[in-house]
């Protein structure tokens, strides 16, 4: 019998995988209660050993069970449990909740048809055996296997996943990066005024709809007469300065032979090409043009206008069918079948004179300054003055997220694109996803920008498919 310190309280009993997912999740549940049954300690133990974000994670979950037990007394350990502190109280007092070890056999009481040997069935046991013990308090499992959830609930048992990790509640409350302005929207402003600056038209506004923008934000005025497209600059909370966005739809704007097809591509091109913006990320779905624009846009400031020294272009492999074993080769050759996006919009880029040789003498010039990366070698790195694109970013979690982008140095832009619609790692959804955090963590800083991708130009064939498959 667990002993409780106070009434009304919940006791969550933590899957394996919340651990393997979050390392601090240890310390994620505030006033209440934390219990770990010994087969999690069990499958903890079996997970450490490898070079993996899961391992990793593992090993980190260790540490702090170690550092805690170290602090611990004896009868807190066996019976009270463990004071946790907590992870977002910094040096102020430990948090109320406590951490409690399964320390004694529990019996089998679960249908004959779940075996007691598998650990989502052993887990079970132990909420139901803690169920009847605690009958004041509510037993909460918490598990990222929607399967162990759905039998925990048909066995009476309260069952979660875990929302700490969640940036948001609904994928459909995430940032956007563009706004259509009010077709009154110039009469109600309290005041207005403009200038031009080195060929470049601004605005200063005044009232209350300016406190919704955000920094590098794309707003626009609706309709196609007098259609005004211009970025935020700068926002407070009754004041903005924006700036008349140019227009990358004509040819003479083209860069590196492509235009922009619609007001989102348009907005795209003009964060590629500003160097004041150091983090673009770029949703959409396939066809949208994400990888074309942003090759377009690297090549030529790094080609032409000598601004970055090289692109760097790395992604997640996580296979879509089956896993097709080890590849030969250099980093860089084990790397060359995951960016067929690449290749494929080097062939669209490289649209040269002179026949068959032109083209490929052209095509060896551009892959010189490509370089393809791994991202398991990024730890540790420093990228000095490059144009830095993670492709497929959707697949990657906060913290790897967070790895990536404190790589760069000084002169360095790095673009995210992916589609959130298309996640093929286990245990990240929409609202989970690396892209998703820092879509949503980046939309207050000024050197940032984003924008989402509506409108596929790919083909009638992929904009249909996409549309009723």
């Amino acid at each position: 019998m667990i002993k409780r310190p106070a009434e009304g309280k919940r006791l969550f009993i933590l899957d394996t995988n919340v651990l393997m997912h979050d390392p601090t999740a240890l310390f994620r549940f505030d006033e209440h209660d934390i219990y770990l049954p010994m087969v999690v300690l069990e499958e903890l133990d079996r997970g450490k050993k490898g070079l993996s974000e899961v391992s990793r994670n593992v090993r980190q979950v260790s540490r702090f069970l170690d550092e805690l037990l170290l602090q611990a007394e004896d009868e807190e350990v066996t019976k009270t449990g463990i004071p946790l502190p907590s992870a977002t109280n910094g040096d102020l007092p430990t948090a109320t909740g406590r951490l409690f070890f399964q320390t004694r056999q529990i019996e089998q009481e679960l249908p004959k048809e779940l075996p007691s040997h598998q650990g989502d069935n052993a887990i079970l046991s132990v909420a139901i055996a803690l169920q009847n013990d605690i009958t004041d308090h509510t037993i909460i499992l918490v598990s990222k296997d929607i399967n162990l959830r759905i039998k925990a609930t048909v066995l009476g048992i309260c069952a979660e996943d875990y929302y700490n990790d969640k940036v948001l509640d609904d994928v459909d409350l995430l940032y956007r990066g563009s706004a259509e302005l009010a077709a009154d929207f110039w009469e109600d402003l309290n005041r207005l005024e403009s200038w031009t600056a080195d060929g470049q038209t601004y605005y200063e506004v005044e009232g209350d709809v300016v406190k919704d923008w955000y920094p590098n934000q794309l707003i626009y005025s609706p309709g196609e007469e007098n259609n005004i497209e211009a970025i935020v600059k700068s926002v407070t909370e009754s004041n903005a300065d924006i700036q008349l966005i140019g227009d990358y739809r004509k040819d003479n704007h083209a860069v590196w032979g492509i235009k922009a097809r619609n007001r989102e591509q348009n907005f795209a091109l003009n964060l590629l090409m500003d160097p004041d913006v150091d983090f673009v990320s770029l949703l959409g779905q396939a066809g949208t043009g994400k990888t074309l624009l942003t090759l377009a846009a690297a090549l030529t400031q790094t080609v032409e206008h000598k601004r970055y020294n090289e692109i760097i272009m790395t992604r997640v492999t996580v296979p879509v069918g089956e896993d097709i074993g080890f590849l030969p080769g250099t980093e860089e050759e084990k790397m060359t079948p995951w960016m067929g996006a690449l290749m494929d919009n080097l062939e669209v880029l490289n649209q040269t004179e002179g026949g068959e040789w032109g083209r490929q003498a052209t095509n060896d010039l551009l892959q010189r300054w490509i370089k393809i990366r791994s991202l398991n070698f990024m730890r540790g790195r420093t990228f000095l003055n490059r144009f830095l694109i993670i492709d497929e970013a959707q697949n990657l979690t906060s913290k790897q997220m967070k790895t990536l982008i404190t790589r760069a140095g000084p002169g360095t832009k790095i673009v995210c694109l992916g589609n959130i619609a298309q996640i093929d790692t286990p245990y990240l959804s929409e609202t989970t996803s690396g892209l998703t955090y820092v879509v949503d963590n980046f939309k207050y800083w000024q050197h940032s920008g984003h924008i989402t991708l509506m409108r596929g130009e790919r083909s009638r064939l992929a904009d249909y498919a996409s549309e009723h498959l």
